[in-house]
């Protein structure tokens, strides 16, 4: 938590709070919790999935995780085409009809993932939803991905996050305040 200096994000957004799921990979307890958990919504909610894919590059190894543990082939999306080589925005071996969950490691505004989704759809797979570990509640994710009619279920959510992050000493409960109105219009937040 660091208010007064913001963590930028990607989309250019100022955040006083910073989530980073890429540390989960250095425990592994927390990564075969999130790994089953994952898997668990896949066959649960997903059913008759043929693939896995992860969303460069945060989305990548919990893809890899999950498509290890279901037995299922893994491709990922890259956010742009690759400058040499085959020029592949999308890595791996897929053919065109086929199911796939895509994974990503958080939901802000949805935008990479929507981004992924847009791409898997147009190369002819057939996108069954979005799984990520983390999810922002963003009014503008939830309306994004109406507009492209996909699915999403994440694993915790901003919501929840807030009082283990007091429980934890993340963060102060003074701070709760400063949090939520940031919740409410991130993207002006801090301008």
């Amino acid at each position: 938590m660091q208010p007064e200096n913001p963590f930028k994000w990607a989309s250019g957004w100022n955040s006083p709070i910073y989530c980073d799921n890429r540390k989960i990979l250095s425990y592994p307890n927390i990564r075969n919790y999130i790994r089953q958990s994952l898997s668990s919504i896949v066959k649960n909610h997903f059913k008759n999935a043929n693939i896995i894919a992860g969303v460069a590059t945060a989305g990548i190894p919990h893809g890899v995780l999950v498509a290890e543990e279901l037995g299922l082939p893994f491709i990922y999306v890259r956010s742009e085409s690759k400058k040499h080589g085959r020029k592949n925005k999308i890595e791996g071996h897929f053919e065109k009809g086929q199911s796939v969950i895509v994974i990503e490691d958080l939901i802000s505004s949805g935008k990479s993932s929507i981004n992924a989704v847009k791409e898997l759809k147009k190369s002819g797979l057939n996108v069954k939803g979005v799984m990520s570990i983390f999810n922002y509640n963003f009014s503008e994710s939830e309306k994004n991905f109406k507009k492209i009619e996909c699915d999403y279920i994440s694993l915790c959510d901003y919501i929840s996050l807030l009082p283990e992050a007091i429980k934890s000493q993340y963060i102060k409960e003074s701070e709760l305040p400063l949090l939520k109105k940031w919740k409410e219009n991130p993207s002006t937040w801090n301008l």
